[in-house]
């Protein structure tokens, strides 16, 4: 197994330091955090290197808000001279996995997200005719550290970049503390609760991350349950095959193989369908020969649309921000059947 060693000199690299800060600001130029750190950018980025070399960097406090989309969803953003180090660290360690993900893991990976996912599954739904649908239950807040720490050490031969690691895991811990119920596992003693466990949301460290993390569970998928077709999107994962029966053993195999990285499945959900039902999947339904928007996601924007018309009338808004709202859900619906949809919701868009 190939490893690698002496990384850590190029995360510290001031030009490696720039480029992730140029990332990190991409869509954030107008934030506060951003916006100062520019103003002295050589100063703040050449502290941040010496902080690096002489391992004194600390990351700061989390700023920790709630979303319902549609379930509640804490995020947790680092400040931004943190979100600089994660860019930095990202682009230095993720060639290390990038080769060594499956073809068919579609978050935060350059040429997937969300629209390929869709197209890959819908192409899976057409093929066979019963999938079985699975998501984790409170995955972000039950990713063990331990674990997590022995998947980087596997490859990552440079205590330095493992302690940079470190330093990033143990920022986050107690970040999700309340939004994680403790679960047990057979091989668990008392100590069990007390595991360091949890990523922040907000992190493009947690995102790449937890992708490592489920990566071993993705080749149990293909190599040893040999299921060709498969897709996974962050925590939500479906297989498809022409045997229902096959798919129930593999539901089995899967709450196991689960067991050992310390997850569960949301296991009243996880069952086998008929692929001729419709497949409900990252706010979609996809049908075998057409897909439609979930309802929810209707209600979700024709709410957000009204807020956003109220805003602009009372000269909240400015007028380019709600034209990119806008034209930002036509991008994202007209992947599927919504001419009717996109007519009926803008009707109502009277300037």
């Amino acid at each position: 197994m190939k490893t690698y060693k002496n990384l850590y000199p190029q995360v510290c690299d001031f030009e490696n330091l720039y480029l992730a800060w140029r990332k990190a600001r991409k869509g954030k130029r107008g934030r506060e955090g951003a916006a100062a750190f520019e103003r002295v950018q050589d100063d703040e980025l050449l502290a941040l290197q010496k902080e690096l070399q002489e391992f004194t960097y600390t990351p700061g406090p989390y700023h920790s808000f709630y979303i319902h989309d549609p379930k509640k969803r804490l995020i947790s953003a680092a400040p931004f001279r943190d979100r600089v180090v994660h860019h930095a660290l990202y682009r230095v360690i993720e060639p290390i996995w990038e080769s060594r993900f499956i073809h068919d893991t579609y978050a935060n990976r350059v040429g997937k997200g969300t629209h390929r996912a869709i197209d890959r599954a819908q192409e899976y739904l057409r093929r066979n005719k019963y999938f079985l649908q699975c998501d984790l239950r409170q995955f972000f807040p039950s990713i063990d550290h331990q674990i997590l720490r022995a998947e980087f050490a596997r490859r990552i031969r440079d205590k330095n970049v493992l302690w940079l690691c470190d330093r990033i895991l143990e920022s986050g811990v107690g970040v999700l503390a309340e939004e994680y119920e403790m679960a047990w596992f057979p091989s668990d003693d008392l100590l069990a609760a007390a595991r360091p466990r949890g990523l922040p949301i907000g992190n493009l460290t947690s995102q790449f991350w937890a992708n490592v993390y489920l990566n071993d569970f993705d080749h149990f998928i293909k190599r040893e349950l040999k299921c060709p077709a498969y897709v996974r999107y962050v925590d939500d994962f479906v297989l498809f095959d022409d045997d229902p029966k096959r798919l129930k053993d593999w539901r089995s195999a899967i709450v196991e193989k689960l067991a050992g990285l310390r997850l569960t499945l949301h296991e009243e959900c996880a069952r086998t369908f008929a692929s001729a039902s419709g497949l409900p999947f990252l706010g979609f339904r996809l049908c075998p020969e057409h897909r439609l928007v979930k309802y929810r996601k209707k209600a979700q924007f024709r709410r957000k649309l009204q807020y956003r018309l109220e805003e602009y009338e009372s000269g909240r808004l400015e007028f380019p921000r709600l034209e990119a709202s806008i034209k930002g859900w036509i991008n994202h619906v007209r992947y599927a059947d919504t001419w009717g949809l996109r007519r009926s919701v803008l009707r109502r868009a009277v300037l």
